[in-house]
């Protein structure tokens, strides 16, 4: 089917209060498999592309033009987004692209200057159609960004939404990036706070960390998109050393890269039923959302991203 639009993704899970959710590729064979588990879930799905995946592949155009052409030929509805853009450049060159939202993340910024280049985006984005999602509240990571007291105050909330006009919003309650535990404590009555006083979906980074039964609660408290990277990629990256401990004489990529998006793709549809209030049933006996998968040697736990970043998302 054609590209779907991420509102007409986002807005119903919100008016139903459900989850969608949205995973973050990294090479081809990532948007590959989150394509297929969405179709194996018979779900919509958000692929996401982030600035730092952009400066691993050295340009946007290849990664994205490939997963736009994925999500054109998916059987379900799939919108893609470009995920934790900080250059208003990237912005420009996604939406031209053909990408249906973005992500503009001046977190770091006084609240003043956030506000004013956020609206700036926003306004870009909205005279061409494009969905935009914002942050408020830094939320983190393992570059040491995040700090365990760092929440997004619901009165700013509302008045940055107001201020901005963004589509959705990004919020701290309590999860951080590239988190390779599940131990994550999220603060469920800040995100029906959230909700209630913003008036504008809302969206869990760091979601890596976040247990299954953590991660309905927060779809039922409030929480909209659901972000997961750092999980897959540690699926990914775990089962090609599976593969090659089993095969230590292999040449060809493809004996240990398809096995690798096979999982990824078969936990994505996991995931998405869970964010959708109804587990999948070809993964109802897996193990429950984690980084650690079990190897010949025994279990591998944490994530391995190949991208060379100093920073990681969800």
């Amino acid at each position: 089917m054609p590209l779907t639009a991420t509102d007409e993704i986002i807005a119903p899970a919100y008016a139903r209060n459900r989850g969608v959710g949205a995973f973050n590729v990294v090479q081809l064979e990532h948007a590959e498999a989150i394509v297929e588990g969405a179709e194996r879930a018979n779900l919509p799905v958000i692929l996401q592309i982030s600035e730092n995946t952009v400066r691993y592949h050295g340009s946007l155009a290849p990664i994205g033009r490939a997963a736009l052409a994925l999500a054109e030929q998916a059987a379900v509805p799939v919108a893609l987004h470009l995920d934790h853009a900080e250059s208003e450049d990237l912005v420009h060159e996604a939406v031209r692209l053909g990408f249906t939202s973005v992500m503009f993340d001046a977190s770091a910024l006084p609240y003043a200057l956030n506000v004013a280049a956020t609206r700036a985006v926003t306004d870009f984005g909205h005279r061409a159609d494009v969905f935009v999602e914002a942050e408020l509240g830094e939320v983190g990571g393992k570059d040491g960004a995040h700090a365990p007291g760092v929440r997004t105050d619901p009165q700013e909330a509302r008045e940055f939404a107001e201020a901005t006009a963004v589509d959705c919003l990004a919020v701290a309650v309590g999860s951080s990036h590239a988190m390779a535990t599940r131990d994550a404590v999220l603060d469920f009555d800040l995100i029906a706070r959230l909700r209630a006083g913003t008036g504008v979906p809302l969206v869990l980074h760091g979601s890596s960390g976040v247990s299954d039964a953590d991660l309905t609660r927060a779809v039922a408290a409030g929480m909209t998109k659901v972000n997961v990277s750092t999980h897959l990629n540690g699926i990914f990256s775990a089962t090609v050393r599976r593969e090659l401990d089993r095969r230590p004489g292999v040449s060809d990529s493809r004996k240990y890269i398809a096995p690798a998006r096979e999982e990824v793709a078969a936990e994505v549809a996991r995931l998405l039923g869970v964010l959708a209030g109804a587990p999948h049933p070809g993964r109802a006996a897996a193990a429950p959302f984690t980084t650690a998968v079990q190897t010949d040697a025994g279990p591998i736990t944490g994530a391995a991203n190949p991208a060379p970043s100093t920073r990681e998302y969800s």
